[in-house]
């Protein structure tokens, strides 16, 4: 999906003086897409059995008004491969001149589309869909084509074209197969040739030689056949006499479609390659509609943004819609001027070239992506539809077929049992709605009547059919059954009368690995001899054993056979600081001492626990930074100010390493946190803390050492509880500041 910003798309042509500049590259890309471009449009209305020159018309015309009132700026449009089929059909049942008014029709419908800003919504089709129409069109292209190159002429549908094939290839070939088969080894060879050889495009170096080639040898054989010029075409479209109006609606919708979805995705294609504005896509359907309204007016092939064309444009440099306009220019020129040389061209050789063409479509690699994201029944599903039947039908099968997919998908989703002796838990994961209850009812059947049950819930929807029949079963059951819901808790909404109806309404709930597992116990252990101290740690244990280790079990074997943290982190002791979780880092990243008060005694041995800790991370761990965190409401700094509870003399012994921070705080002027000073004294001080046991840790040789060498750093961190706000230490502004608004 592409998002369209408004505001941010290309708006035009540009209003600078940088028109020469462009120029210079436009130009020439201008007439390598025209080289392109005839022979593509003089084959493509020859497969669908229209009038050759309403390519060309189509080509000039329609080229020139997608081009100025399109939204893709090097989009390049014309006659299309993708629309053949269709339009063969639609000549069949209606003849030309009625084609031309379903052009029209067609194009007021591309329009009504852009106004009503549905050109978003095209782009919400499956690429199994997209990559399958295309290969049906393709696969149907080869097969009536293969037939004109083997001298032939094509049947009325696809199954009649492979049912003739083996007679075709068996009956005798005249001079057209020649002509065939000199223009695919042509198209197929050329990119093995010299850069130099290639800078002439593949279809017209085919084209020619295989037309140099049969007028130098005489062969007769049937060519082009053009009007004298583009006014003597004299079509103008007539609407269906009597009845047909169904039919002739069902066409203009078909080909609307069509035309609208295959130049959407080629701007958006165009737009990945590109890079700069984005596509207004709307707009792009807007001026696709207007060309096809111009084209089938004057007698000319519904026209869409070829794919082809438009990155033979990007590629030859063009820089602006100029270069699309300027192709016009050059076809109509080739067609007032050079319609001699035109009919020249055998028709063998365009059958050729849309052989080329067809098998193109088959795209392999899209096809390989598809397979990959599990579409391959949509893609075949739309390919066989549109081969055996029409287009819209092919479609129309693999939309039902994905939304199938997409209803199997939900109701298979994550229900299993996981027996641990004589205790079983049913894990249910996805949106459990009413299409899931039978194998819901399937899964909870195979539970042992007595047994131990947990009902482990990862939905993020379930609807009334759903609970109902959990509720129901949880009743029912004859065991004990525990509800675990991970995240929202749907089901204990339910149960509570108050049920969550919509996605929408449910609450951004913390992972139970990031709350506190204690607060997780007392909300949802129901019975009140499960909620003491050891059963928490235990329970929190299996919690981490069963969810958490499988995930993290790569990450630790790693670290089995040693450490390599980056960071020493010394902090309070204090339950509420939890140092990976505010650091978002993980096993093996910290290297953690805790104390009362984050403390740094002196370097004289004094201490020689932290001592240690501090000398076996900067000397034989080297890391690279030591982090001081304080936090707010800190119990050791209250007690610093005189408020330390009585009768704790070790506490009060290991507290003298605050000292130094009372007369930092009587000397120095107070630190502000987010550019304010704290409202509690004991945060005051929990900020000047901080600072003193930085200026401690010079005091280790160790630390001096590898501060001198410029290979480690101190930072200073407070933590306010409260508010959640992780500060850091910055001397520019004699303070602590938000930690998004410091790089480091």
């Amino acid at each position: 999906m592409i998002e369209i910003v408004r505001g941010e798309h290309d708006t035009g042509p540009p209003k600078n003086a940088d028109h020469l500049e462009n120029l210079k590259h436009d130009f020439p890309a201008s007439i390598v897409v025209f080289l392109v471009a005839v022979p593509l449009s003089l084959g493509v209305a020859f497969a669908a059995g229209a009038p050759l020159l309403s390519g060309l018309i189509s080509a000039v015309v329609g080229g020139l008004v997608a081009s100025l009132f399109g939204g893709s700026p090097l989009q390049v449009s014309g006659p299309s491969a993708a629309l053949t089929v269709v339009l063969a059909d639609t000549i069949a049942t209606h003849g030309w001149p009625v084609t031309c008014a379903i052009t029209v029709a067609a194009g007021l419908l591309q329009i009504l589309f852009g106004l009503s800003r549905a050109a978003r919504a095209a782009l919400a089709v499956s690429p199994a869909i997209v990559h399958g129409l295309l290969a049906g069109i393709g696969v149907t292209l080869v097969l009536g084509q293969l037939h004109v190159v083997l001298g032939g002429s094509a049947q009325g549908s696809a199954l009649a074209n492979v049912l003739a094939l083996p007679r075709q290839i068996a009956t005798h070939h005249d001079q057209a197969v020649v002509i065939g088969v000199v223009t695919l080894a042509v198209l197929v060879g050329w990119p093995r040739l010299p850069k130099a050889v290639r800078r002439l495009p593949a279809p017209l170096a085919a084209v020619a030689l295989a037309t140099g080639l049969s007028v130098a040898t005489g062969m007769i054989l049937p060519r082009v056949d053009l009007p004298a010029g583009l006014p003597a075409l004299g079509i103008v479209p007539r609407l269906p006499d009597g009845g047909g109006w169904g039919s002739f609606a069902l066409a203009a919708l078909t080909i609307a479609l069509i035309a609208g979805l295959e130049s959407l995705l080629s701007a958006v294609s165009v737009d990945k390659l590109r890079g700069g504005p984005r596509t207004d896509l709307d707009r792009e359907l807007i001026g696709q509609g207007a060309a096809n309204v111009a084209a089938g007016a004057l007698g000319g092939f519904p026209v869409t943004g070829v794919i082809v064309r438009s990155m033979t444009n990007f590629e030859a440099g063009a820089r602006t819609r100029a270069s699309a306009i300027l192709h016009c220019g050059w076809i109509l020129a080739a067609c007032l001027l050079l319609t001699g040389v035109l009919r020249l061209i055998p028709l063998a050789a365009l059958a050729a070239l849309l052989v080329y063409v067809g098998t193109k479509l088959v795209n392999l690699h899209g096809l390989k992506e598809v397979r990959r994201h599990g579409d391959l029944p949509v893609y075949a599903v739309t390919l066989a539809g549109a081969v055996a039947v029409n287009l819209l039908t092919g479609v129309a099968a693999g939309v039902l077929l994905a939304l199938a997919m997409m209803l199997r998908r939900m109701i298979f989703s994550g229900i299993h049992v996981e027996r641990a002796g004589d205790r079983h838990r049913v894990v249910i994961e996805g949106a459990l709605t009413f299409l899931s209850v039978p194998r819901l009812t399937r899964v909870l059947a195979e539970v042992p009547p007595h047994a131990e049950v947990t009902l482990e819930l990862h939905v993020d929807y379930l609807d009334h059919a759903a609970f109902d029949c959990l509720r129901g079963w949880q009743q029912a059951h004859a065991g004990p059954v525990t509800v675990d819901e991970i995240g929202h808790p749907w089901f204990g909404r339910g149960r509570a009368g108050e049920p969550t109806v919509r996605r929408g309404g449910a609450a951004r709930v913390v992972p139970r690995w990031l709350a506190p597992w204690s607060e997780w116990q007392a909300e949802h252990v129901e019975l009140p001899a499960q909620r003491t101290a050891s059963s928490l740690l235990c329970r929190g244990a299996s919690e981490f054993q069963r969810r958490t280790a499988p995930l993290l079990r790569d990450t630790w074997s790693g670290l089995a056979h040693g450490q390599q943290p980056h960071t020493l982190f010394i902090t309070c002791g204090d339950a509420r600081i939890v140092p990976n979780l505010i650091t978002t880092s993980g096993p093996g990243d910290l290297f953690t001492v805790r104390n009362i008060g984050n403390l740094v005694p002196p370097a004289d041995g004094t201490d020689s626990s932290v001592g240690a800790a501090i000398e076996y991370a900067v000397g034989v761990l080297e890391v690279a930074e030591i982090v001081v965190c304080g936090h707010s409401g800190c119990g050791a700094m209250k007690a610093l100010l005189g408020r330390a509870p009585a009768g704790l003399d070790q506490l009060g012994s290991w507290l003298r390493h605050g000292e130094a921070t009372l007369r930092r705080r009587s000397r120095e002027a107070p630190l502000l946190l987010g550019g304010e000073r704290p409202a509690a004294e004991a945060d005051q001080l929990a900020l000047q803390n901080v600072v003193q046991q930085l200026e401690m840790l010079r005091g280790y040789p160790v630390v001096a050492a590898a501060l001198e060498r410029g290979a480690l750093r101190l930072t200073g961190m407070y933590f306010d509880v409260g508010a959640a706000q992780v500060s850091l230490l910055d001397d520019t502004v004699r303070g602590f500041v938000p930690a998004g608004a410091l790089e480091h």
